[in-house]
């Protein structure tokens, strides 16, 4: 029986095309079929044994009706969405796209540092309204401190940039180690006297039960008055509605915000609408090459699955059980 593998993707069509095509043209034999929505994905989903998708993209539906499958790939580094859903049966093998989201997490972090340090959104706001306005000063990230919260691959790739600009890199990690880059790296416990030295508190860290709220109101006030968060990990690392009063009330001074407890973000969010916060639609590990440098690891796990040679797939997050 030809294997059967179902793509979830709502992105735009060039982008599927992108993702379809290059499977198509090294496994002229698969059965695929694209959709660009959970609801789209029957009956064809009962028959695929493989399905690769994001976990944002997915829902209980996906699964429950996946009655022959047996592998998923998530095509991003993060398996939340997928690996915590009720209905994934414990045969169903995991595995992601973990390593190629350095580059562009960590421009996206040093974009956010930036922009938040320039006041480019009050800039952006008299350029529209045709202001010739310099009454504000921008500040520089030289000579600041930034804390990383989760050091990985992201972490590894961000914290030498950061160092090139002059700034102080404190990381927080559960597993404490000299990494190259930063100036000292802490133990997660004491994540709440990391932030009081925090000029820009980035968040990489996966979201699990571990970390749910992790970053809470009282690391928030932990924080100084003049200090940034920056959120390019997960929304449920923050718990968003202390945020939101932090920010209300000018406890901190700012917040750039890639990722969100409920995406889209409504649009009736006063995130949205707040001066000190920037908000940009999930984009931190997107870029135009993203899917360039996840083929290679999807054709070369495609080729391990199709000689049922599990254990030589790359980035196994579970085998089954």
């Amino acid at each position: 029986m030809t294997t059967k593998l179902q793509f979830l993707l709502t992105f735009p069509e060039k982008i599927r095309h992108q993702y379809l095509s290059g499977v198509q043209e090294a496994f002229p034999n698969l059965e695929i079929q694209m959709a660009d929505h959970y609801s789209k994905v029957t009956p064809f989903i009962e028959e695929a044994e493989v399905l690769l998708t994001f976990g944002p993209m997915m829902s209980e539906e996906v699964l429950q009706n996946a009655k022959r499958l047996r592998w998923v790939q998530a095509l991003g580094s993060g398996v939340d969405g997928i690996l915590d859903r009720p209905s994934l049966r414990s045969d169903v093998m995991i595995t992601n796209m973990y390593g190629i989201h350095g580059v562009p997490v960590s421009e996206a972090a040093l974009m956010s540092m930036l922009a938040l340090a320039r006041n480019l959104s009050w800039s952006i706001k008299n350029q529209i309204e045709k202001k010739w306005n310099r009454s504000i000063a921008p500040s520089v990230l030289h000579g600041k401190t930034v804390v990383i919260l989760g050091v990985g691959i992201i972490a590894s790739a961000l914290a030498p940039k950061c160092q090139a600009l002059g700034m102080n890199v404190i990381g927080v990690s559960s597993a404490v180690r000299t990494v190259e880059g930063f100036n000292e790296i802490l133990p997660k416990e004491q994540l709440h006297q990391a932030v009081q030295a925090a000029d820009y508190l980035v968040l990489l860290t996966p979201y699990s039960a571990q970390t749910h709220h992790l970053v809470n109101q009282e690391v928030l006030a932990n924080m100084k008055k003049s200090a940034f968060l920056i959120n390019l990990a997960r929304g449920g690392v923050v718990d968003e509605a202390a945020l939101l009063n932090s920010l209300q009330n000018k406890r901190i001074a700012g917040a750039a915000l890639d990722v969100f407890q409920e995406e889209p973000l409504p649009s009736e969010h006063p995130f949205w609408s707040m001066d000190n916060v920037l908000v940009t639609p999930h984009l931190g590990g997107f870029y135009d090459e993203y899917v360039d440098h996840a083929l290679p690891i999807l054709i070369h796990n495609i080729q391990q699955y199709l000689k049922n040679d599990f254990s030589a797939m790359k980035n196994i997050v579970r085998l089954s059980q």
